[in-house]
């Protein structure tokens, strides 16, 4: 089935999504956002339009492994989305995913200041596909 990924931030969000053989992720878009309202209408939007079956959110646990207020507000966007989409939503550890976007990104010769535009939907990738190869295991 098609899973979407999601990297929910304050003020972006980065979506990604996988073929339906769960193979390979690959980044959609990243979106400026004003509110949580407005990036769960999004996110239903995106689920519907690509007719996934799953959605999972990257949770931005401490250094330790322990949750954290930034959790708590992955988990309250996460719980709406899933009433608003009638899908599943399963948290996925993000930790460093932003790090290992921004590290891919300069590798590829993208410069700092453009990066802002990329990282988002890279690290939604990131998340997701850590998710399935986890899945996989």
């Amino acid at each position: 089935m098609k899973i979407l990924g999601i990297d929910y931030g304050d003020r972006y969000i980065g979506f990604a999504e996988c073929d339906e053989n769960e193979i390979i992720a690959f980044p959609l878009d990243s979106v400026k956002i004003k509110s949580m309202r407005e990036g769960i209408d999004i996110s239903a939007k995106i689920a519907e339009r690509d007719k996934v079956g799953l959605i999972v959110i990257g949770l931005p646990l401490m250094p330790d492994g322990t949750e954290g207020e930034r959790a708590e507000k992955t988990r309250a966007f996460g719980r709406v989305v899933a009433k608003v989409t009638g899908l599943e939503v399963k948290y996925y550890d993000e930790r460093l995913s932003t790090v290992q976007a921004e590290e891919y990104l300069a590798m590829g010769g993208v410069a700092k200041r453009d990066m802002k535009k990329y990282t988002d939907k890279l690290s939604a990738q990131i998340i997701l596909n850590d998710y399935m190869n986890a899945a996989r295991r």
